[in-house]
């Protein structure tokens, strides 16, 4: 979480979200406690607040991982069709509109080209000599 516990939250092979304090151990299981919590990062395919990243036809192994940008308003996804998908954040509407992207890479660069009127994103990952 943000502020001064630690809180982890994980999703199982059975796409439940469960929330633990660290280095406790302790799962939480008071709903009305986890929606107060407000996260450092997330990272997590599921919740409220990502319900939007599934598409009418997705099934649940379809979208691997999401990321929030550290502006807390943005979200990226990545699916098993090799397409990275940009949302605001967060997303509770369920099929929203999002920026579709084609990935390509080599070794040095990665470029994610978004059929967006706004947006298109370059990534210049760090080399590893």
């Amino acid at each position: 979480s943000k502020f001064s516990v630690v809180i982890s939250k994980v999703s199982t092979g059975s796409y439940k979200r469960q929330v633990y304090e660290v280095p406790s151990g302790k799962q939480l299981v008071d709903q009305a406690v986890i929606d107060r919590i407000t996260w450092a990062t997330w990272t997590s395919v599921l919740g409220d607040e990502v319900i939007g990243i599934w598409s009418r036809h997705a099934e649940k192994a379809d979208v691997n991982c999401a990321c929030v940008s550290h502006s807390g308003i943005n979200l990226v996804t990545g699916d098993d069709f090799g397409m990275v998908k940009l949302f605001d954040f967060p997303c509770p509407e369920k099929f929203v509109r999002t920026c579709f992207c084609i990935v390509t890479s080599t070794v040095d660069i990665m470029v994610l080209y978004c059929f967006s009127r706004r947006r298109m994103m370059e990534i210049f990952p760090s080399l590893n000599l």
